[in-house]
């Protein structure tokens, strides 16, 4: 008996030591909207990464779950996302009835979607993309990482210096051992207004979409009954103006995204039902819900012209590869966001602005079942807003990032954070934090925030949410290197419908809004103050002076310069003169070359570092 025990052993451990196993730097366990971006700009970066995605398709919900009508970062086209929005935007620009105005939403069909995202990954040098790929186990050995995937039916090991969970539900920290928050979060442990006094786990709905196209009038193409069909679970559509709905859910070539809540598409789930071993019979469910739609459309409404297209998507019943999750499980991280930082970002003690890796302005939704005793909470216009470096980090786990629905928010943050255009941003953000760790073979306990911005902005991701300053502005880079130091300011502006950040580059600069933070980064800037004593209004002159006194430059040699160079290299479209008001514009891009206070280093609170 000990024999064969013994030999039962040495077999197992001669398979375990001859199974595959590769190494990478980063290993991004999702392709979805930010596994792929962190997937890209990580390889961008110069570290070897590799993306294991188990469906066929890059792009999770945009593609793969056919959520292809993008509304919001419209106005933020930063970095990745913006490439591909401009890629999108290309394709479809000979297209009848496609939208070309610069802000319009992104409409596209989820193949065309995937192949973008694919023919990009294609061109990334130090990028491996594995699609076809489920991954099993996770567990960390020394200072690496050990994750098994399947590939062509065996086994394989991936040694990772770094993972990124871009997964969907936040699978991969859960078993490594994250801890999460789940559903509402109650008043007292998040601070949040709008919080309810007692914490919920009710999570929201998810939906299965439908890409449907027109076929013509005289087409009937209504499609078999689905399995226990029930024309009650869709009556509620007999009073909706239907005509509006298709109109607003559009696509090009003549096809329509149908993501309807109530009574439609959307299905209330547990945390428990997402879980792998019951995921399964719920979307089994859920596409039979969705099959159900399409049937009442065609044989209620009279929408027997409208129905699958058999060559959007190759699964069995023509419907996307999966769903459209818009919470799960949440993990808990170095920092978590909350409403306040999107409200409020320089009132509060913590600066988590000034460690922004990503950029959002997506509206928050409220999905869940009709009659539910869910708190129905009455959110003001989302601004611009930023999220901060230490959301992506796992507390107490070093070396593993979380993103899509697992970052660490609040539940009430989280209904914008997880929309797909606000995670690729994000997700380009959390590559560069993957990179910097496997690049100097160093934890996420030891980051250097501004070097990871700097990598960012580099690669032409947004720190801060300015609308008004372009991608092709000249200083684009200036502007959000100082405002990222919180020196100047975003100014919020509601339009009653909505509510924006606008950098305002040609108003001028007050003096109230930069001296605290000019006294907290440079040492003999309270020397200063006190012997210029400048007025409310910041002058030309003033800066001059305070730019001499810090870098003990000639004031004479300085004034000359600044005039010589005030129109011939700046650029700047006033003329120059001591007395007069600096501007926005003139005052970020002086301060940014002469005293660059980006330079100066802050910890993963927002907090400068002596």
């Amino acid at each position: 008996m000990l024999k064969r025990i013994l030999l039962l052993l040495f077999i197992s451990g001669l398979t375990q030591a001859h199974a595959q196993t590769l190494k990478t730097d980063v290993l991004v366990i999702g392709g979805g909207a930010s596994g792929v971006a962190a997937g890209i700009q990580a390889a961008r970066s110069n570290v070897k990464t590799l993306i294991v995605e188990q469906g066929p398709w890059l792009g999770g919900s945009l593609t793969a779950g056919g959520n292809c009508i993008v509304e919001a970062n419209r106005n933020l086209p930063s970095g990745i996302w913006g490439e591909f929005r401009a890629h999108v935007r290309k394709f479809y620009k000979n297209t009848p009835g496609f939208d070309t105005a610069i802000n319009a939403a992104l409409r596209f069909e989820p193949y065309t979607g995937a192949a973008i995202l694919k023919r990009i990954t294609d061109t990334v040098k130090h990028l491996t993309v594995k699609l076809n790929t489920p991954w099993t186990a996770i567990k960390k050995d020394g200072d690496e990482w050990n994750v098994s995937i399947t590939e062509n039916g065996k086994t394989v090991i991936v040694k990772a210096r770094v993972v990124i969970d871009a997964t969907e539900t936040g699978d991969v920290a859960a078993m490594a051992g994250a801890k999460f928050n789940i559903g509402f979060d109650s008043k007292q442990s998040t601070g949040e207004w709008l919080a309810p006094e007692k914490a919920l786990p009710q999570i929201q709905e998810i939906t299965w979409i439908a890409i449907l196209k027109d076929f013509g009038r005289a087409a009937d193409r209504t499609i078999a009954k689905p399995a226990g069909y029930d024309p009650a679970l869709y009556a509620c559509l007999k009073g909706k103006d239907t005509k509006k709905m298709l109109a607003d859910a559009r696509l090009p070539n003549d096809k329509y995204m149908i993501k309807w809540g109530e009574c439609a598409n959307s299905y209330p789930v547990t945390i428990e039902q997402l879980e792998p071993q019951q995921r399964d019979d719920v979307y089994k469910k859920l596409r039979l819900n969705t099959l159900g739609l399409i049937y009442y459309l065609q044989t209620e409404l009279g929408y027997k012209n409208l129905s699958l297209d058999f060559q959007e998507f190759p699964t069995a019943d023509k419907l996307p590869y999966i769903p459209f999750i818009r919470e799960a499980r949440r993990a808990q991280g170095k920092i978590t966001m909350v409403l306040d930082d999107i409200f409020k970002p320089y009132d509060r003690s913590s600066k988590l602005y000034r460690t922004s890796i990503g950029v959002g302005d997506a509206s928050p939704g409220q999905h869940y079942p009709v009659g539910s005793n869910v708190p129905k909470i009455a959110y003001p216009p989302f601004p611009g807003y930023t999220i901060p470096m230490g959301a992506v980090i796992v507390k107490d786990i070093e070396n593993l990032l979380v993103t899509e629905k697992a970052l660490s928010v609040t539940h009430l943050v989280n209904a914008s954070t997880f929309y797909p255009s606000v995670q690729m941003t994000l997700g380009q953000g959390a590559g560069v934090v993957a990179a910097f760790v496997a690049f100097y073979k160093t934890t996420t306990a030891k980051l250097d925030v501004r070097k990871v911005q700097d990598e960012l902005l580099t690669y032409k991701g947004y720190l801060m949410p300015f609308i008004d300053i372009k991608p092709n502005d000249p200083y684009i880079r200036a502007i959000q290197q100082v405002g990222v130091t919180g020196m100047l300011k975003g100014v919020q502006k509601n339009d009653g419908k909505s509510t924006a950040v606008y950098f305002l580059p040609d108003s001028v600069v007050q003096t109230s809004e930069i001296k605290p933070v000019m006294l907290e980064i440079y040492t003999r800037s309270f020397i200063w103050f006190n012997k210029n004593k400048p007025g409310d209004v910041f002058t030309v002159g003033d800066l001059l002076s305070f730019i001499s006194e810090m870098t003990l430059a000639d004031p004479k040699t300085l004034e000359l310069n600044m005039k010589k160079f005030w129109k011939a290299r700046y650029k700047f479209n006033t003329d120059f003169n001591i007395n007069k008001p600096i501007t926005r514009r003139e005052f970020t891009v002086l301060v940014n070359q002469y005293i660059n206070p980006f330079a100066r280093s802050v910890d993963i609170t927002g907090k400068l570092v002596n």
